[in-house]
C-alpha cells in the first residue's frame, strides 16, 4: 500500500527518526511517500541525512522528500505528524528566565503554568496558518498526529479553530505504567489499567491483576520503594492524598499544581536532581540546549554509527505508527489518545481535550465512555481546563486580557504571582516574544508603554532554587553515549505495545 506522511518541524532529532523508524518498520508501509518540511534549513538536512541513510541501508528504496515549504511538503498527505517547537530554543529560554524573575520556578514549562501558556501563544498562532495549508492541499479527510506541546491546547485549537481533524499524543501514560508494575513487582504486561484525565494529568483509576483491583495498594508500594520514594515525591504526595497516581513526571506535575514549587526554601523537599524530569528548574531547557549543541557538533559522528534498524522489535512505545497501522490494515490497537471529549469523561467539559483509552481499526479512532473521574482527581483537571481554555481563546483572537486571566487562573503562577505582578509578567512576556507573537501587535505596543514608563514593580535576580549549569561540549564528550542519548531524549520509549 501507498499513501503519504508529512512530517512538520522535521528538524527535532529524536522525534523525527524514531517516528520514522517505528512507521517503516510495519511491512505493509515500505511503499510510503515521506516529505520532510522545517523552517530550519540546517536541521532540516542533517536530519533528513540521517534518515536516508537509515532508509537506505535498511534496503528500501523511499527516498525523503525534504524543503522548507510547508504547502509543498503537505500536497496530498494523508497522515501529518506534527513535532515543531515554535520560537525554538530561544522563546523556550524566555519561558522560563522572564517567569523566574516574579518567583515562576518552573522544571519544564511547555503544558502549563507561565511557559506553557506562552507557548501555546505561539503554537496556537503558527497551528492555524499549518491547518490553512493542510485544508489547502493535503489529502482530504487528513489526520494530524500533533505530538507538540502543550499539547492540549494546540489539540483544541487545530480542532475547533483550525477544523482539521487532529489528535493528540503522548507517552505519558505508558511511562507510569511500567513504574506501576516496577513497584508491584510485575511484568508491565500482566498489569491492566484504565487511564484517564488530560494530558500530563492523565490518572490511573483503576490498577488490575488477574481480576484483583490494586489500585489501593500503590501508596505503600511506592513508599516502600528503593528509587521512586525518593524521585517521586509529588507524585506520591498526590497519590496519597487523592487517592490515585499520575501520569506525569515528578518535575512535569509540581508545576501543575499549586502547592509543591511555591516556596523557593521548599522546592528541594519535592524533587530529586538526580535526573532533570524528577524537578530541576529549567531542566528540560537545560537538556535540550545540551542535545542541541552536541548533535551540531557531534553530527559526523552519528553517520559513522550504525544506522537503525527497522524491525517490529526496534519499534518504540509512541502510538503514532501503530494508529496509522490499525487505519490502514485493520489490524486492532489499543492506547491512549487525547481527542475533544464529547462525554467520554462524563464529569469534564465536553469541549475539553482529554486523554482516555481508546482503539483503532479501519473504522477508525474508537473512544470508549470512561464516566466520572473521582471527584478530587477531576477538580485537578477542571482548573487546568480553565486555563487552557482560556489560553487558547486567547491565543485565537490576540486578547491579552484573556491572557492575563489565564496567567491569573494557572494553579503555580496564582499561587506565587499578585495580579499586579501577573500583569507585568505579561507584558514583558509578550515583548519578549514579540517575533513569534503577530496576534498581539496592539497589546505588545501598549505593553511597551508601560514598561519603559520607569513605574515598575521590583523583580528578583532569581536564578531557581534548583538550577544546575549547562554542560559544554567537551564536558559531554567525556562520556558520548550519554550526550547522544540526552541529544535523542524524545525517542526514550524502547517497548513494544502489542496487537490484538
Amino acid at each position: 500500500m501507498t499513501f503519504k506522511v508529512t512530517f512538520i518541524g522535521a528538524g527535532s532529532i529524536g522525534f523525527t527518526r524514531g517516528l520514522l523508524r517505528d512507521l517503516l518498520s510495519v511491512p505493509e508501509f515500505r511503499n510510503i511517500e515521506v516529505a520532510f518540511t522545517d523552517i530550519s534549513q540546517e536541521n532540516l538536512d542533517m536530519v533528513t541525512q540521517l534518515c536516508q541513510r537509515d532508509i537506505d541501508e535498511n534496503g528500501l528504496t523511499i527516498k525523503i522528500h525534504s524543503t522548507t515549504n510547508r504547502k509543498e511538503a503537505l500536497i496530498g498527505a494523508r497522515y501529518i505528524f506534527n513535532v515543531v517547537r515554535i520560537g525554538g530554543l530561544t522563546a523556550f529560554a524566555k519561558d522560563i528566565e522572564i517567569p523566574l524573575k516574579y518567583g515562576v520556578d518552573q522544571c519544564v514549562g511547555d503544558t502549563l503554568s507561565a511557559g506553557g501558556i506562552m507557548y501555546g501563544q505561539r503554537g496556537i498562532a503558527a497551528m492555524l496558518e499549518i491547518c490553512n495549508d493542510i485544508k489547502a492541499v493535503a489529502e482530504e479527510d487528513c489526520l494530524l498526529l500533533n505530538y507538540a506541546n502543550p499539547m492540549a491546547m494546540l489539540t483544541w485549537a487545530c480542532n475547533k479553530y483550525g477544523s482539521v481533524r487532529t489528535i493528540g499524543l503522548c507517552h505519558g501514560v505508558q511511562g507510569g505504567h511500567r513504574q506501576i508494575a516496577n513497584v508491584l513487582g510485575k511484568d508491565k504486561e500482566e498489569i491492566d489499567i484504565i487511564c484517564a484525565g488530560i494530558n500530563h494529568q492523565t490518572w490511573y483509576i483503576k490498577v488490575g491483576y488477574k481480576g484483583k483491583d490494586m489500585t489501593s495498594e500503590l501508596l505503600s508500594a511506592f513508599e516502600n520503594h528503593p528509587e521512586y520514594s525518593k524521585t517521586e515525591k509529588v507524585r506520591i504526595d498526590m497519590l496519597r492524598r487523592f487517592g490515585y497516581y499520575s501520569t506525569e513526571s515528578n518535575g512535569h506535575l509540581s508545576e501543575y499544581v499549586p502547592w509543591y514549587r511555591k516556596r523557593p526554601e521548599e522546592i528541594k523537599d519535592w524533587i530529586d536532581l538526580g535526573t532533570w524530569i524528577n524537578g530541576e528548574t529549567g531542566g528540560y531547557l537545560r537538556v535540550c540546549t545540551e542535545g542541541r549543541n552536541w548533535f551540531k557538533t557531534d553530527f559526523p559522528n552519528w553517520l559513522k554509527d550504525p544506522a537503525l534498524e527497522y524491525s517490529q522489535e526496534n519499534r518504540s512505545e509512541e502510538h503514532g505508527s501503530y494508529i496509522l497501522e490499525g487505519l490502514e490494515t485493520g489490524r486492532v490497537y489499543r492506547g491512549h489518545f487525547n481527542v475533544v471529549n464529547n462525554g467520554v469523561i462524563t464529569n469534564l467539559p465536553n469541549d475539553a481535550i482529554i486523554e482516555a483509552p481508546g482503539y483503532v481499526d479501519r473504522n477508525g479512532i474508537n473512544m470508549p465512555v470512561v464516566g466520572d473521574l473521582p471527584l478530587g482527581c477531576a477538580a485537578v483537571c477542571n482548573v487546568s481546563i480553565s486555563v487552557q481554555r482560556l489560553a487558547v481563546e486567547a491565543a485565537v483572537t490576540g486578547d491579552d486580557n484573556l491572557l492575563r486571566q489565564a496567567m491569573m487562573m494557572d494553579p503555580l503562577v496564582g499561587a506565587v504571582c499578585n495580579p499586579k505582578e501577573i500583569w507585568q509578567m505579561v507584558d514583558e512576556l509578550l515583548v519578549g516574544l514579540e517575533e513569534w507573537l503577530p496576534q498581539y501587535t496592539e497589546a505588545i505596543a501598549e505593553a511597551k508603554v508601560r514598561l519603559n514608563s520607569g513605574e515598575l514593580l521590583p523583580t528578583k535576580d532569581y536564578r531557581g532554587a534548583a538550577r544546575l549549569k549547562v554542560k559544554t561540549v567537551e564536558e559531554m564528550e567525556k562520556d558520548r553515549e550519554a550526550a547522544n542519548k540526552n541529544a535523542g531524549e524524545a525517542d526514550k520509549a524502547k517497548e513494544r505495545p502489542a496487537f490484538n
